[in-house]
């Protein structure tokens, strides 16, 4: 199985030797049990929003850098208020603003933080000039 070695703040790093039999016990549970429901909340949120509201979203996340405690729900909403307040993002895809932000309130904080990662890998994934949008949308 590959290893990932990853930086944790001291008080996470108390938390798992306090919670799990050994610091990397704990990594190895909680990484894939992160990974699959960030997986499990992209889809569901994925689901929610129609491809112009989608594509809002993407857009919203251009030239962003994401910080773990910069992806819960009032940062994802105040990052798509932003840029269809200043950039008419929004409008680029007749996407309905009233309705995204409905829909973006709903989103509990492990839903934000899937969606907003989700819209982010766009602009830096491996790959990213050659895939369209449109394809980006549909293969992930």
């Amino acid at each position: 199985m590959p290893q990932v070695a990853a930086r944790i703040k001291d008080e996470h790093e108390q938390w798992l030797k306090a919670s799990f039999r050994t610091k990397g016990a704990g990594a190895e549970f909680l990484l894939p049990w992160a990974a699959e429901n960030f997986v499990r909340a992209q889809a569901t949120c994925r689901a929610m929003f129609s491809d112009p509201e989608l594509k809002t979203i993407i857009l919203a996340h251009k030239d962003t850098r994401l910080l773990p405690e910069h992806t819960r729900a009032p940062f994802l909403m105040m990052r798509v208020d932003d840029a269809c307040a200043l950039r008419q993002v929004h409008a680029q895809f007749a996407a309905s603003r009233t309705t995204l932000e409905a829909k973006l309130k709903k989103l509990d904080d492990m839903q934000a933080a899937a969606l907003s990662v989700w819209a982010a890998a766009f602009w830096t994934r491996r790959g990213m000039p050659e895939t369209s949008l449109d394809e980006y949308m549909r293969g992930t």
